[in-house]
C-alpha cells in the first residue's frame, strides 16, 4: 500500500431516499494498492456508497475527490472512464448470453473487412480465456451462463470486472457463493493486483476473511462511520462490536440446550428413498424427524441443492420415493410441494427467493395465495387486505427494516430480503422448511436473527433441513449432519461427534 498516493476521497456524502437517510456524512478515502475493507449490518449503507461511486446513485450532497479532481457524483460511463469497476453482490450477469458476451457486453472486438464490422472472434477467445484463466473457470467462452453454477456465475462476474483493467476496483461480497477453494485463489489475486498498484474496496461479512486480506477496515452502522482502523490493530470481537452495537440475542447454549433435551419420534416426518434427481446427485436417502435441524454439508458441486429442488419439486426427478408423516408422497411440482407443506428458501435469491418488482406485501403473500388456489394456482381469490395485516405480522415478528410494507423488495439489504423469504414460507403455514445457504451474503446481525429464526422454527415443531458449505454454521445449530460427494451421501454424523476434519475429509477423500 503506498500511503503517499491517495487515489480516491469521498468527503461527506449524503444519500436521502423516501423516508430514510442510507448514508450521513459519510467520508472515506483510499490508497494506491491498498485493500480496504467496507464492512458493517445489513441495511449500514455499505452498498449504497459503492452504487454513488459507480454511478448508479447521484448523492443528495457531498463530492468525491478522483484524479485530482472533484466531482459531486458521476454517470455509470463516468465511473469506468475514470478507472472504477465493481462486482455487485446480486449477480448481474445475463443468463440467455454465453460467458463471453457477459465479458465483453458492448464492447466486443471488432474488424473490418471490406468496410463491413464483424466480431473478431479469434481475439474474443483469447481475452476471454486469460480472464477465466485469471479467476480459476476452465471454459472456453461459447458456454451460456444461464448453463452455470452460481459460484461459477460469480466467478464470471468477477472476470468482468478485471476484463475492464480498473484502477479502483469494488468488490461487494466477492465470496458469497463461492467453495473454500475458490475463496483462497481469489485472495490470492487481490494480491497480485495489489502488487500491481490496483486498489480494491471490500464490501464482506466474512470477518475472519477480511482481517486476513485487508489493510484497512472502515466499518459503517445506520448509514454513519464508526471507525476507520489498521486491521492488524483490530480483533474480530472489536470489529463485530462496532458493526452491531447490541448484544446479539442468539446464544449457542440455547440451540445445544434444545438438541439435547430433544427426542426424535418414531415416525420421520419427511423420509427420502433412493431418490435420483436428473442431474448431480443419485440414491439419496434419510430420514428427519419432527423438530429436528438436519444439516447438509459438501463442496460446490456435491449435489446438496440439486437435492433440496427435487424434493421442493422445482427439479425432476428420475426415481425415488417422498414419505411425509409415514406416507406416500407425489411431489412433481413446487405447487403440489406447497400442497404438501414444503418451503424453500433457496440459494439464489435474487433469481428465484423474490420478484423483484413485487412490494414486501406482495412478496409474502404470494405462497399463501397458492396454497389457498386450486386448479395448479389458476383458481383463487386475492384480498389484499388481509394480505396486509399478515404481512405487517410476520415483518414486525422477524424484524424487518423497511420504510413500509408498500416498499419494492429490491430496494431492502441482503439480510432483510432473507427475512421477507422465510416470511412468506410462515404465512404458507409450511411444515417442512428446507433453508439452502440461508446466511450467504448477510452481516452477523442478520446472520445471528437467522440462527434464531430458525431455532424458533424447530421448537415450534417445524423440521428443517439446512444446506450450508459453513460448516461452523452446522456444528453450531444442527443436531445431525449429512456429508455429500460427488452426488451420492456419505457420511453422517451427530453433532456430537461431528468436527471440522471429519466433515471435510468425508466431504473430499474418496473412500
Amino acid at each position: 500500500m503506498n500511503t503517499e498516493k491517495r487515489v480516491l476521497r469521498v468527503n461527506n456524502i449524503t444519500k436521502e431516499f423516501p423516508g430514510m437517510c442510507a448514508l450521513d456524512q459519510v467520508s472515506f478515502d483510499l490508497y494506491e494498492g491498498e485493500v480496504h475493507a467496507l464492512v458493517g449490518e445489513n441495511g449500514a449503507g455499505k452498498s449504497t456508497l459503492m452504487k454513488i461511486l459507480s454511478g448508479a446513485y447521484t448523492p443528495t450532497s457531498g463530492e468525491i475527490e478522483l484524479g485530482g479532481k472533484r466531482y459531486a457524483g458521476f454517470t455509470p460511463k463516468q465511473s469506468a472512464e475514470l478507472g472504477i469497476s465493481i462486482i455487485y453482490q446480486e449477480l448481474s450477469v445475463i443468463n440467455q448470453l454465453t460467458i463471453a458476451e457477459n465479458l465483453f457486453l458492448g464492447r466486443l472486438p471488432h474488424k473490418t473487412i471490406a468496410g463491413i464490422k464483424f466480431v473478431d472472434q479469434k481475439t474474443l477467445a483469447k481475452t476471454v480465456k486469460h480472464y477465466l484463466q485469471l479467476v480459476g473457470l476452465d471454459f472456453q467462452g461459447d458456454e451460456f451462463v444461464e448453463d452455470l453454477k452460481i459460484s461459477q456465475k460469480q466467478l464470471v462476474e468477477i472476470a468482468k470486472a478485471l476484463s475492464l483493467e480498473a484502477k479502483i476496483l469494488i468488490m461487494d461480497e466477492p465470496a458469497s457463493s463461492l467453495s473454500s477453494g475458490e475463496i483462497e485463489h481469489l485472495w490470492t489475486l487481490v494480491r497480485e493486483l495489489k502488487h500491481h498498484g490496483v486498489s480494491v474496496i471490500l464490501i464482506s461479512h466474512k470477518i475472519k476473511e477480511v482481517m486476513k486480506i485487508a489493510d484497512r477496515i472502515t466499518v459503517l452502522k445506520d448509514g454513519r462511520i464508526m471507525g476507520t482502523e489498521q486491521a492488524a490493530k483490530l480483533t474480530i470481537d472489536d470489529v463485530v462490536n462496532l458493526m452491531v452495537g447490541k448484544e446479539l440475542k442468539f446464544k449457542y447454549s440455547d440451540v445445544r440446550k434444545y438438541h439435547q433435551q430433544h427426542r426424535a419420534n418414531e415416525t420421520p416426518v419427511l423420509e427420502v428413498k433412493n431418490l435420483t434427481p436428473k442431474e448431480r446427485a443419485r440414491d439419496i436417502s434419510f430420514k428427519i424427524y419432527a423438530k429436528e435441524i438436519v444439516g447438509f454439508f459438501g463442496l460446490v458441486g456435491a449435489g446438496r441443492t440439486e437435492v433440496m429442488r427435487a424434493i421442493f419439486g422445482a427439479e425432476p426427478h428420475e426415481g425415488g420415493t417422498l414419505s411425509v408423516q409415514g406416507k406416500t408422497v407425489a411431489v412433481h411440482s413446487t405447487y403440489s410441494a406447497l400442497k404438501q407443506g414444503f418451503g424453500l428458501i433457496p440459494e439464489n435469491r435474487r433469481e428465484e427467493g423474490i420478484v423483484n418488482v413485487f412490494s414486501l406485501w406482495q412478496n409474502m403473500s404470494l405462497p399463501f395465495l397458492q396454497k389457498k388456489s386450486s386448479l395448479q394456482g389458476l383458481l383463487g381469490c386475492t384480498n389484499p387486505q388481509q394480505e396486509r395485516a399478515m404481512s405487517s405480522k410476520y415483518q414486525t415478528m422477524l424484524k424487518v427494516k423497511c420504510t413500509s410494507l408498500e416498499q419494492p423488495i429490491d430496494e431492502l439489504s441482503g439480510g432483510n430480503q432473507q427475512k421477507v423469504i422465510v416470511a412468506k414460507w410462515l404465512a404458507s403455514d409450511a411444515e417442512i422448511m428446507i433453508f439452502d445457504e440461508p446466511t450467504r451474503g448477510i452481516d452477523v446481525g442478520a446472520k445471528n436473527d437467522i440462527y434464531q429464526i430458525i431455532l424458533d422454527l424447530a421448537q415450534s415443531g417445524k423440521t428443517i433441513l439446512l444446506v450450508s458449505s459453513e460448516y461452523e454454521e452446522l456444528l453450531s445449530i444442527c443436531s445431525r449432519i449429512y456429508v455429500m460427494r460427488e452426488g451420492a451421501i456419505v457420511a453422517e454424523y451427530p453433532v456430537e461427534s461431528a468436527t471440522e476434519e471429519n466433515l471435510l475429509y468425508s466431504a473430499t477423500v474418496s473412500a
